[in-house]
C-alpha cells in the first residue's frame, strides 16, 4: 500500500508541474480570459497540494497503526475529479464541446471526497490506541 500512496503522489506531483506549465506558457496564448485561466490554476494547485499530502502519508505511513486503504483512495479519487473536472470545464470549449453538464457536477464531488478523506484519517488517528 505504502509504494501505492507514493507511487500515485509522484504521478500527480509530475502531472500537475506538466499540466502548470502547459497552463502557462500555452493555455495563456488561446485563452483571454483571466478568470478561465485561474481556474485551470486551481485544478494544478490542489492537483499538487494533494500529491504532496499523499507523499507526506507515504511517507509517515508506518506511524498509523490502521489502515490508510480508504484514505488513499477517497483522496486519490477526490484529486481526479476535482482537478480533472476543472480542466475539463476549461478546456472542452475550445474543442467546441460543451460537457459542462458533465463536468460541472463532479468538481463538488470530487472536493467533498478530499474532505471525507481527510476527515476519515483525523477520526481513525484519534481513535486510535496508538496515540494514548
Amino acid at each position: 500500500m505504502r509504494k501505492n500512496i507514493i507511487t500515485t503522489s509522484l504521478f500527480l506531483i509530475v502531472t500537475s508541474i506538466v499540466l502548470g506549465a502547459f497552463g502557462a506558457h500555452a493555455l495563456e496564448k488561446v485563452i483571454k480570459e483571466a478568470d478561465k485561466l485561474h481556474t485551470f490554476e486551481v485544478g494544478v494547485r490542489y492537483q499538487m497540494y494533494g500529491g504532496l499530502g499523499l507523499l507526506l502519508l507515504g511517507a509517515i505511513y508506518d506511524y498509523f497503526p490502521f489502515s490508510l486503504k480508504a484514505v488513499y483512495r477517497l483522496q486519490t479519487i477526490g484529486i481526479l475529479l476535482f482537478s480533472l473536472s476543472i480542466y475539463g470545464l476549461v478546456l472542452t470549449p475550445l474543442l467546441g464541446l460543451k460537457l459542462k453538464m458533465v463536468f460541472g457536477p463532479l468538481t463538488p464531488i470530487g472536493g467533498l471526497l478530499l474532505i471525507i478523506g481527510w476527515a476519515v484519517l483525523l477520526v481513525k488517528h484519534l481513535k486510535s490506541k496508538y496515540n494514548e
